[in-house]
């Protein structure tokens, strides 16, 4: 039930164009999510799966996959899964919109610069994979880093938090889904549809909804579909045709983008706390790379 195989573990043109380009958009993403920023994050989760739809259920038809999704719909270990990692990231989006929202993209930059390490201590916890020198030493870092926030402000950033646990939690289970990414994002989508239409519906008729109310805000509700699932499905074809070396250097594109819109353009301050614990994860993050850039000069 699962997608081909590529049959080499080489960097193709192709892969690295879906790559980058998945990574550029969602380091897009977040001047889209500004502008519906007075609409609930739950509102705009809700419409993000219901318009991601569509879209993913045209392209499962056509490259001829809905075999593999109706034998998933059949199996209940695997729709018991898949449950779980739908809950996971949808938990995932509703926190990302509220940071966005909410005046603290920083912290999703964050959550999303320390997530590769806690997916490092998830593997070595979870499934008693070693860390090595390297490995046990960024993680090290970038807790140092997570500690002088907390130690600056007085909590715990808990956007950034959420996102690295949701994320890391759905990237783990995802991995014991047997099925094709393109199917397993329109699964994920087609559990959460009925939850989603029963709250759009539920505010439709408070009186409290904001698709059909105005224009714009109906455009940009619908067009929330399209921001979330045309990246995803372009990452999801894009990993197969490139080293996970690769991918794992390319995925600080996009915090990195969220980073410098932050500042930039929203305005939000950099406080002495992420003055000194942006470094250290940075230099966390680079001590993370080193191996994957020496195993990418070595190989063809």
């Amino acid at each position: 039930m699962t997608e081909p195989v590529k049959p080499e573990n080489v960097d193709t043109p192709k892969g690295l164009a879906l790559a980058i380009t998945a990574y550029l958009l969602w380091g897009f993403l977040p001047l889209y999510m500004k502008a519906i920023a007075h609409i609930s994050p739950v509102e705009v989760v809700a419409h993000r799966i219901i318009w991601s739809i569509p879209i993913a259920g045209l392209l499962l038809i056509a490259l001829g996959r809905t075999r593999d999704l109706k034998a998933a719909l059949r199996n209940p270990k695997m729709l018991g899964m898949a449950c779980l990692t739908a809950a996971l990231i949808s938990v995932n989006w509703a926190i990302y919109v509220w940071a966005i929202a909410s005046g603290n993209a920083l912290d999703a930059a964050l959550g999303y610069y320390i997530n590769p390490l806690f997916s490092i201590a998830l593997g070595a916890i979870l499934l008693r994979e070693p860390l090595n020198r390297t490995q046990l030493a960024a993680v090290a870092l970038a807790a140092l880093g997570v500690l002088v926030l907390v130690l600056e402000a007085g909590k715990l950033p808990w956007a950034a938090l959420g996102l690295m646990v949701s994320w890391g939690f759905y990237a783990f289970f995802k991995r014991s889904l047997p099925i094709g990414p393109n199917q397993g994002f329109l699964l994920e989508v087609l559990i959460l549809l009925i939850p989603a239409l029963a709250y759009v519906t539920w505010l439709g008729a408070q009186g409290t909804g904001h698709f059909g109310a105005a224009t714009t805000d109906t455009l940009l509700l619908a067009g929330a579909g399209v921001v979330t699932a045309v990246p995803l499905l372009i990452y999801a074809n894009g990993a197969k045709l490139v080293r996970l070396s690769t991918m794992g250097i390319l995925q600080y594109i996009a915090p990195t983008m969220i980073f410098i819109t932050a500042i930039t353009l929203f305005g939000e301050h950099i406080d002495r706390g992420r003055m000194i614990a942006f470094p250290m994860i940075w230099a966390a993050l680079v001590i993370y790379s080193i191996p994957m850039v020496r195993q990418m000069r070595a190989q063809p």
